[in-house]
């Protein structure tokens, strides 16, 4: 840590910018974020006065491929994105947690009370108290801190801004607490036992694992607890490629019975088995048993099911031709795994409201835009919000000027993938 206004003299000079660079791979991120961390220096000095303090980063994420595989212990490919939550973080010596977040009323609590509370359900407080719940259960240290954070994860756009908050928590304490020894597969599991437990979400672990670890990863979570995690080589700058999401501006409002009816459908395959989650279920019995399989369960539970054994094809799949050097093969697989999702799975728009279909109109649109200069699919949870695009940069203004024309100003977000997780800056 370094005293604040030295930080921020450094800022201006121009000190940080190559470390920007690295982390945020755009080199028009670059003066975008040298402004952005000395205004949250400056918001930091006004709420709590100058001090030494530590800078900190947690990116969002975009799943690249996996869709809804993880809550049943499959296979998944994610990236962490060059837009994040940012903390100026400082001790304090009691057990106190003061944190103002962008314009929200500042949070204080007491972070030794880390019993669950019915009230602080679908907060933020409920984030943080959980998070430090969950570290000091690995028998990490926390204690009570003052910080200022702001973000750029874009809220519902399938890019885990509650994900990225809580990594970003869990590398303050990292900081702070543990010599930035806490290791960001446990930073992660903390995060999910703030969301499972405390926030009141139920979700699997892989936008954790996504904004904390970094980079393109797969992940395998056969073993939930200790999941296999692999860094995925692939410089989508050379390839000449770029990242955009588009936000169609579907509500998310009324998507819970949607969101969890996809695991329910699933559990219900996997119990026919005799087994808890498909991931238990072998492949070839499961193909081999779908006449019976539809005397017990509804059809959509079976599409769903065969959905998910084909994605893990396909996980595997992408992850081989990234690391073949393939870059056309890994395109057919997320075209291919889009192409699931809209056929098997079925979240691209919600049944109860059959008639706003905002992201299948998006995913016609960017089919007919791009033809073979990139490939699309659904981002995220689905049913509203976001889709995906792997656009050739020569092609990423035409199909952004086209998709905004549809979706309005602002819609497409050109993205890169950041190489880095939570850390401090």
């Amino acid at each position: 840590m370094k005293n604040l206004n030295v930080i921020r003299d450094e800022l201006q000079k121009g000190m940080y910018d190559g470390r920007f660079k690295d982390v945020y791979v755009d080199e028009g991120f670059v003066s975008y974020n040298r402004e952005r961390y000395v205004d949250a220096l400056d918001k930091f000095r006004e709420l709590f006065g100058e001090k030494k303090v530590g800078l900190y980063s947690a990116p969002g994420r975009s799943e690249v491929c996996g869709n809804h595989t993880d809550h049943q212990n499959g296979h998944v490919l994610a990236a962490s994105i060059n837009l994040d939550a940012i903390a100026v973080a400082a001790p304090v010596t009691e057990g106190k947690v003061r944190l103002k977040s962008g314009d929200s009323p500042m949070i204080e609590m007491d972070i030794y009370d880390l019993e669950k509370k019915e009230e602080e359900k679908e907060t933020t407080e409920s984030l943080i108290r959980g998070v430090a719940a969950g570290l000091q259960r690995m028998g990490y240290r926390t204690g009570g801190f003052e910080a200022y954070v702001t973000s750029d994860v874009l809220m519902g756009a399938g890019m885990s801004s509650s994900a990225a908050f809580e990594s970003l928590i869990g590398t303050v304490f990292s900081g702070l607490y543990n010599e930035m020894s806490i290791s960001s597969v446990d930073i992660a599991k903390a995060g999910q036992i703030a969301e499972n437990e405390y926030f009141g979400k139920p979700c699997g672990l892989m936008d954790q694992m996504a904004c904390s670890v970094g980079g393109l990863i797969y992940i395998d979570f056969k073993e939930k607890e200790n999941p296999v995690i692999e860094q995925v080589p692939c410089d989508f700058e050379k390839k000449a490629y770029s990242l955009c999401i588009v936000d169609t501006k579907g509500s998310h409002a009324d998507l819970t019975d949607d969101y969890a009816a996809i695991p329910e459908e699933m559990g219900r395959v996997a119990a026919f088995f005799e087994k808890k989650l498909l991931r238990e279920v072998e492949p070839l019995e499961f193909f081999k048993n779908i006449g019976r399989l539809r005397e017990s369960v509804d059809d959509r539970c079976v599409l769903r099911a065969m959905h998910f054994f084909t994605e893990q094809e396909r996980v595997k799949e992408g992850v081989d031709a990234l690391k073949k050097d393939d870059f056309d093969g890994f395109l057919d697989v997320i075209r291919r795994s889009g192409e699931s999702s809209v056929k098997l799975l079925q979240n691209i728009y919600s049944p109860k409201e059959p008639h706003v279909q905002n992201m299948t109109v998006a995913l016609g649109a960017s089919e007919y835009v791009l033809k073979d200069r990139g490939v699309c699919r659904v981002h995220g949870g689905g049913f509203a919000g976001t889709i995906q695009a792997f656009v050739k940069n020569e092609a990423v203004e035409e199909y952004r000027a086209f998709i905004e024309s549809i979706f309005g100003e602002g819609a497409c977000h050109v993205l890169k993938i950041r190489p880095y997780g939570g850390i401090e800056i």
